[in-house]
């Protein structure tokens, strides 16, 4: 079988993974659950690329997710519920409606109205979907309900904090202002220096997740993405800890043989070196 750039090879070398008997025995083994910590490990990959600018690495890895789509559609093929063009043909769908102005006769409309649009579609797919999930058998919402409902749990802790924010803003339920979240974040430090006092794991714990909370809803309230935000901090730390292990080693020694105070002073130079580029 070879190499093509046709949708339909991938969909053919998929199922011809799959098939018993002839197939590949570990794909074979594979269902839904197995394979999702795949799905997101891919999906940070292309992250992972976008942001080290490197589009080489990108056009693989973009390969790589659509594959876990095409998995997924698979599986579900075999069990009669959605196949693949399904997958299509509603994601096709979905974004014609959520843009009229664009295909349909709502034409020049201002980036609020677009916004205002975009909400009302949205409530109109979240009851037809409701009805879809009714006639299946399944629970009316995915997610549970209630207004926060619809942000899956499965998302990375700082996301879903923001977008649980985000939600609960949209009702009021917000600080008005960054500087009460500061204020909210000083209050929580100290909430965890009590706590740490005391050595109850569990409540030091709560503590801390609600200082995370807190310093999440600070980085919504001037735009910023938190997930990107500590990826770019965990990147230059990881910059920097290897200026300090290069630093040692071009004196002939290493970090398990070099005091704190000594790394610190190799990381204060990198941290200048980094200021002056």
């Amino acid at each position: 079988m070879k190499p093509s750039s046709d949708i339909a090879r991938l969909l053919e070398i998929m199922a011809a993974l799959r098939t018993p008997g002839t197939g590949c025995p570990w794909d074979l083994e594979q269902d839904f659950s197995s394979i999702v910590p795949y799905t997101l490990e891919e999906a940070y990959e292309v992250v992972d690329a976008i942001e080290r600018g490197d589009l080489a690495d990108l056009k693989d890895e973009l390969g790589d997710l659509l594959l876990q789509v095409v998995f997924h559609a698979r599986m579900a093929e075999e069990k009669g519920i959605f196949a693949f063009p399904d997958v299509v043909e509603a994601i096709t769908r979905k974004l014609i409606r959520r843009h009229p102005h664009v295909f349909g006769e709502t034409k020049d409309l201002a980036p609020q109205q677009v916004k205002t649009l975009w909400d009302e579609i949205k409530r109109e797919e979240k009851a037809e979907r409701r009805q879809v999930r009714e006639k299946m058998g399944l629970p009316p919402e995915a997610h549970g309900g209630g207004f926060l409902g619809g942000i899956p749990t499965a998302l990375p802790a700082l996301t879903r904090a923001q977008k649980l924010t985000t939600k609960a803003a949209k009702v009021g339920f917000d600080w008005p202002d960054p500087a009460q979240v500061i204020d909210k974040i000083h209050e929580e430090l100290e909430e965890v220096k009590e706590a740490s006092s005391s050595g109850e794991r569990g409540r030091i714990e709560d503590e801390i997740g609600d200082l995370l909370f807190s310093v999440t809803n600070l980085a919504r309230h001037f735009g910023i993405d938190p997930e990107t935000a500590l990826r770019r901090t965990n990147a230059k730390f990881e910059r920097r800890f290897g200026a300090v292990e290069e630093g040692l080693r071009s004196q002939g020694r290493s970090l398990n043989g070099a005091s704190l105070e000594e790394m610190e002073e190799l990381w204060v130079r990198a941290k200048l070196a980094e200021r002056e580029t």
